[in-house]
């Protein structure tokens, strides 16, 4: 018995998994072939094929019969094709600048780390006192707790501080210039 694409799109819409599987495997090939004309790249393709085909049941339920099932599953894959790009195409504009913004952050954040790098070899290079004091100062621990740890008055942790800071702009002037 044979039976029309259209009779098995009537029984797939009344819930026949047969009738469904057979109908698949009829128009299968030509959907696919119309969303790689419609996508231009065969991942693509596949992607929107997969999309119609998870769709159909759901859709078959609308197919009166009054057009050929392949009209009508063609007009379903051009819609699903035009929603595609439109998403593709909102993705674009809410996305569109954050690469550049992504980039920026890295940028950053590779500048900070190697500012890092560089002061804590830098600091190498300071007296016990001063890096003991940096180190603490650095850590966010205020100078009234860092005269504390050390034994020390306040006032010398500020001018253990403001001396680092000194040295360290010196060191910084002295590589820029033997660069």
């Amino acid at each position: 018995m044979d039976v029309s694409d259209e009779d098995l799109a009537l029984a797939a819409a009344g819930g026949d998994a047969t009738a469904f599987e057979l109908l698949l495997g009829r128009v299968y090939d030509r959907l696919f072939a119309l969303c790689f004309r419609l996508t231009g790249a065969q991942a693509e393709a596949e992607d929107l094929t997969q999309d119609i085909c998870l769709a159909l049941p759901a859709k078959l339920a609308g197919y009166r019969g009054d057009a050929k099932i392949t009209t009508w599953l063609y007009r379903v894959a051009m819609n699903a094709a035009t929603d595609r790009r439109r998403r593709a195409a909102s993705y674009a504009r809410a996305t569109d600048g954050w690469a550049d913004v992504e980039i920026d952050r890295q940028k950053g954040a590779v500048e900070a780390a190697e500012g890092t790098e560089w002061l804590y070899r830098a600091m190498a290079g300071l007296s016990p006192s001063l890096r003991d004091t940096l180190a603490l100062v650095l850590d966010d621990v205020t100078h009234a707790e860092a005269a504390e740890i050390l034994g020390t008055t306040e006032g010398t942790i500020s001018w253990r501080v403001a001396e680092a800071k000194k040295k360290l702009r010196e060191m910084r002037v002295l590589e820029e210039e033997g660069q």
